[in-house]
């Protein structure tokens, strides 16, 4: 069981966008994630007429390491760690500092 998920509301703690909160969008297998509106980037993209496709400069979100997110604890509104209590199909996932289940 993963610590940050799919949907979590995170926070950044390091990096440029420090502060900031967002949804996670995906989580990639390399240990970084996708946020929603976190670690923009400017792509250029050419216009392909046939595909309906229109040029220009997009913004979209690049991966940012799991290190420099943290789950975002909403009774306190500050960044968190998880720990995983339970066993086989019981696992779930709570917050550390007061115990209260991440998902509920």
């Amino acid at each position: 069981m993963n610590k940050i998920k799919k949907d979590d509301t995170v926070i950044v703690i390091s990096g440029r966008d420090k502060g900031k909160t967002g949804k996670v969008l995906q989580i990639l297998e390399d240990g970084r994630a996708l946020v929603n509106d976190i670690n923009l980037v400017k792509k250029h993209t050419k216009a392909n007429p046939m595909a309906g496709v229109t040029g220009g400069i997009l913004s979209k979100e690049a991966p940012i390491q799991l290190s420099n997110v943290a789950i975002l604890n909403p009774k306190t509104n500050k960044a968190d760690k998880v720990r995983i209590e339970g066993e086989g199909k019981d696992k779930h996932r709570v917050f550390k500092s007061d115990g209260s289940k991440v998902d509920a």
